[in-house]
């Protein structure tokens, strides 16, 4: 079987940027793919199924990532992490929702 490889170049739109919690959503979704996973900032390439490597982008608001994914599930891994980090936002509220509510 051929080995699939994707890459997507994502932005991190939560206000907050990626801090512990959705850190831990991220690698908890590329967890779940037998793909390997890592993600640059472009400056430092991690593992993206680890916490602590993940971590180390230290991504605030605005800030975009490349991943790539390598493995027969690359392309619906990144599909994934791309809906949770620009469309999900990690399912945190934005400045703009707050005083809207």
């Amino acid at each position: 079987m051929e080995k699939q490889v994707c890459e997507a170049e994502i932005e991190i739109k939560n206000e907050y940027g990626l801090h512990m919690r959705p850190a831990m959503q991220f690698v908890d979704v590329a967890n779940q793919y037998d793909c390997n996973v890592t993600v640059s900032n472009g400056q430092n390439n991690v593992d993206g199924k680890s916490i602590m490597q993940i971590s180390l982008l230290a991504a605030t608001v605005g800030t975009r990532l490349k991943i790539r994914a390598e493995g027969a599930d690359a392309k619906e891994a990144v599909r994934a992490l791309r809906a949770l980090v620009e469309e999900k936002m990690f399912d945190e509220q934005t400045s703009g929702d707050k005083e809207a509510g």
